[in-house]
């Protein structure tokens, strides 16, 4: 097991350079710059071929069994499948638009179109089983990608969704192509031989040459499809790959769920594998109930090197890995890095998980994070330094520039590199909104220094400046702060919070409960509506004393909240409440709760909110 603290072949020296701007601003970069990097993605896949053609790149369950595909296989299959699609003669310029979730027939097909230069899109599967009011979110999404070819993994699954959008372009289904009319079977694709010109095709790939379409729709309004070029992609990498050196030193197996229509997913985690050449193995499970024994399952199987989840991935799994040695050993015993991404990483998370590692590993555990967006394909900072705590995003990787700009009482981040998008897809106006005169693209985050005086201690995530909000006392309130602080403080009573208080006296915050909470009300909790659960006095004093263990901890009134009110649904992906990474959009979440909001603060006091000043379950 490696000490990665001690090494400094695995790990870059944390290093930074400031420099000062007019106006209170200033830059702030690496001293590295950032080295040559592949032309396109199927570079790796070709060099790994030759060099280590039976290491297994892709797995995936079989049953009981794996499985596997090595990289000599997988660069057979994609050769195949990249003569197919030539063959098909797809319009130029129009995407493959995938719609399936993570198998390898998906990731096979997707490399297959971009080495001969066919963008891939990915949509989120939630579009597709939200099938109510005709598919709209999904038709929007395909208006705005235009697909030149949509493929589905089961055609009975996806049949409806594609009845309802009734797209203008072929239709590819790896089973069952029959359940949809005139659709094409995939395995007939796997058939061809190819010839001389998926190489030329591939020759002619450079680095604008467009990689991937994602999606995104920021903190509101309609779908955009962000540009991923091939330069993007693979710039990424290298400068990943030169703060944590250990990828190209060790060999790294890895365990997975996080879906590919999200850039954490798919630009990072499956690309990561692809560079470095690891082994990935496609997690069946999910942090769901009745989908994390899978993972529990696969987990025991695989014993990765490197894993990444969500912070409520972790929060599920904790339990879990608290009351098994031997499956806490399976994550910890090999791992080399524990990654979480897409939201703060609550402290109560965060010890836990040190906790559980130091029980069965002798040495400390590399727990780490980044910072970054669907446009900026996706890292912008990097930890590559022990931490203390959670918070800290680290600093800028090689190539990547963060311009820090007075916004109010918070410092707003901008940030430029060859790893930043340059356009939304049919977009113009909206593209040349998204970037200040100096080409630094707005991403819409806040950060500061650790202490301005070592910058090489990293920056501290302050939320999205667009959030904040001030109370009637003319005090800001710091969303991005505060969330995680008040979920661990409930810990383990809340999955979730929208936190509230807008124009208002107080901070408020509406709740997503965990089975935990209901479990307080006995065996009738798992099945109470959630004003009758609010009413159950073990439930009251739970809530309140994590309130008042936040107010002991952050007396001003900005910094701890006050009233809280169980939400009755968890929240939804298709309505754009949380992300496919799973971090709750403050702003769709307020305005789909509009109603829960309102009654939070309503006079007279509502019996299903929960006070800060209750005593033994009872209102003060």
């Amino acid at each position: 097991m490696v000490d990665f603290f001690s090494d400094s072949n695995l790990l870059a020296p944390a290093r930074a350079v400031v420099e000062s701007c007019p106006g209170g601003a200033f830059v702030l970069r690496s001293p590295d710059s950032l080295r040559p990097y592949a032309r396109c993605i199927g570079e790796w896949l070709e060099r790994w071929a030759q060099e280590t053609p039976e290491r297994t790149f892709l797995a995936e369950r079989a049953g009981d069994d794996w499985f596997r595909l090595s990289y000599a296989q997988a660069r057979q299959r994609v050769g195949s499948l990249a003569q197919s699609l030539l063959d098909l003669g797809l319009p130029a310029g129009k995407p493959l638009v995938v719609l399936s979730e993570n198998d390898i027939d998906h990731a096979l097909l997707s490399l297959a179109a971009m080495h001969v230069g066919i963008p891939v899109g990915t949509v989120s599967v939630a579009y597709s089983r939200n099938t109510g009011g005709g598919c709209a979110r999904l038709r929007s999404i395909l208006g705005v990608l235009e697909p030149g070819l949509l493929f589905v993994g089961d055609g009975d699954a996806y049949r409806e969704a594609i009845a309802q959008v009734q797209p203008a372009c072929p239709v590819l289904a790896a089973r069952n192509a029959a359940a949809i009319p005139g659709a094409l079977p995939l395995a007939g694709l796997y058939d061809r031989e190819e010839s001389p010109a998926v190489m030329a095709a591939f020759a002619r790939i450079d680095g604008d040459t467009h990689a991937r379409y994602l999606m995104t729709s920021g903190s509101s309004g309609g779908p955009k499809a962000v540009v991923n070029t091939q330069r993007m992609l693979c710039a990424n990498q290298q400068a990943i790959a030169q703060c944590w050196r250990f990828l190209e030193r060790r060999e790294i197996v890895v365990l997975d769920w996080l879906p590919w229509s999200h850039t954490f997913g798919v630009n990072h985690n499956f690309n990561m594998v692809l560079r470095n050449g690891g082994t990935l193995y496609i997690d069946d499970g999910r942090p769901l109930p009745g989908q994390i024994e899978r993972t529990l399952e696969n987990l025991r199987a695989v014993r990765p090197t490197v894993f990444y989840n969500v912070p409520r991935g972790y929060e599920v799994l904790l339990p879990y890995l608290e009351r098994d040695q031997e499956l806490a050993r399976a994550l910890f015993g090999r791992l080399e890095m524990l990654f979480y991404a897409g939201a703060s990483l609550p402290q109560n998370a965060w010890d836990r998980l040190k906790a559980v590692a130091a029980r069965v590993r002798d040495r400390p555990l590399f727990l780490t994070t980044e910072w970054g967006a669907t446009e900026t394909a996706p890292a912008l900072t990097n930890v590559h330094f022990e931490l203390e705590r959670p918070g800290n995003i680290g600093l800028p990787l090689p190539g990547i520039e963060i311009k820090f700009v007075p916004s109010g009482d918070k410092l707003e981040m901008r940030v430029r590199g060859e790893s930043v998008f340059r356009e939304y897809r049919n977009a113009a106006e909206l593209t040349a909104r998204s970037f200040d005169e100096e080409g630094f693209y707005r991403i819409g985050d806040a950060g500061y220094l650790l202490d301005p005086q070592r910058p090489e201690l990293g920056i501290v995530f302050d939320g999205r400046v667009s959030e904040d909000f001030k109370l009637t006392t003319g005090t800001w309130v710091s969303v991005g702060t505060l969330r995680p602080r008040l979920v661990s403080a409930l810990a383990p009573y809340a999955q979730d919070c929208v936190i509230c208080g807008h124009n208002r006296d107080e901070i408020g915050a509406l709740i997503y409960p965990t089975p935990a909470l209901r479990a307080l009300a006995g065996e009738a909790g798992a099945s109470m509506g959630v004003d009758e659960l609010a009413r159950e006095p073990a439930v009251r004093l739970a809530l309140c004393a994590g309130l008042q263990a936040m107010a002991h901890g952050y007396p001003a009134s900005s910094q701890h909240a006050v009233r809280l009110l169980i939400l009755d649904s968890p929240p939804s992906p298709e309505a754009g409440e949380i992300t496919d990474k799973g971090y709750i959009n403050q702003r769709q979440a307020l305005s789909l709760r509009a109603a829960q909001v309102e009654r939070l603060y309503a006079e007279p006091l509502d019996q299903a909110v929960i006070l800060l000043a209750e005593v033994q379950g009872e209102p003060a």
